[in-house]
């Protein structure tokens, strides 16, 4: 540790802790957690010259208040929103140095969902299970940011800060997620694996960190069995009775028992992970290999 601290003055509407998550634990029934968009959470990682598995902070919709009491490099990636630091405006994507004692106010997403706040050496919460991360699933993990709430700064550094603007991919207003067939899709009708990929589904507001609940119409089963409850991965699209399909993110349960229709590409998941509610998503199909190379792609 350094040290250090970050007082939280206003949590804002949902602030966690998160790093790459618990990987491993799977088969112990601990979801993985971690940054829901490790494309945004890396490169804020990368600005201000830390090693990739340090925790920041992943801010859903409307941002925190926060003091920084020793000053130091940080940087704000992901959906685009307004913050300031100190009396002045904090630009996004670049590394930017914080003085000591000065407060850092991020306002709210004018678009996307989740931004992340790195701070050079990372938040230095205590592990829990070899990770960071807030859980919000399982319970583990630091509790989500609370008013009056004292982060300590690590020291998980590994280069220099980079203080020219990267390029950062815009938000998708609606976004087209690359899958392919699911393990149980011959479970479902021709016309459900149609209907799919020729829907524009719409983001429900009964969706989280666990996954995206998705509006549209009811993609009909060929055979209905009951099913013996099987491992999941993050980007599976699981269908439960209703016939509305799920996607499941970071923090889903290790195990299901609803049937996957589909699998989404790990390197569009970051597309998803900012899709907020009242977003229209679509699929497209692509084989096997496709998908693996977009999966090998994305950033750790």
């Amino acid at each position: 540790m350094t040290g250090a601290w970050i007082v939280v003055r206003s949590p804002g509407l949902l602030t966690t802790v998160q790093d790459l998550g618990r990987v491993g634990l799977a088969h112990l029934g601990v979801p993985t957690a971690g940054a829901v968009d490790r494309r945004a959470f890396g490169l804020a990682n990368r600005l201000v010259g830390n090693r990739p598995d340090a925790a920041a902070l992943e801010i859903t919709l409307a941002g925190p208040e926060l003091e920084v009491e020793a000053g130091g490099w940080v940087a704000l990636t992901g959906g685009r929103v307004e913050a300031e630091l100190g009396e002045r405006t904090m630009p996004m994507d670049v590394a930017v140095r914080a003085e000591p004692g000065q407060v850092l106010r991020v306002g709210s997403m004018s678009a996307g969902l989740r931004a992340y706040l790195a701070v050079r050496g990372g938040i230095g919460v205590a592990e829990v299970l070899g990770s960071r991360s807030t859980d919000t699933l399982a319970g583990i993990g630091p509790p989500p940011l609370e008013e009056g709430a004292r982060l300590p700064v690590g020291d998980l550094v590994e280069g220099d800060p980079f203080q020219q603007l990267a390029p950062t991919p815009r938000v998708d207003p609606e976004p087209l997620l690359r899958a392919v067939r699911g393990p149980r899709d011959d479970l479902f009708t021709d016309q459900a694996l149609h209907t799919l990929i020729a829907t524009a589904w719409t983001v429900s507001s009964d969706s989280d960190r666990t996954g995206i609940r998705l509006d549209g119409p009811e993609l009909e089963r060929r055979r209905k069995v009951e099913l013996a409850s099987e491992g999941m991965a993050e980007g599976s699209l699981q269908v439960p009775p209703d016939g509305h399909p799920i996607l499941f993110l970071a923090n889903h349960p290790t195990t299901g028992g609803y049937p996957v229709i589909a699998v989404v590409a790990g390197r569009d998941l970051p597309l998803a992970a900012q899709a907020r509610p009242g977003t229209r998503l679509r699929f497209r199909f692509v084989p096997v290999t496709a998908a693996r190379e977009a999966a090998g792609g994305a950033p750790a």
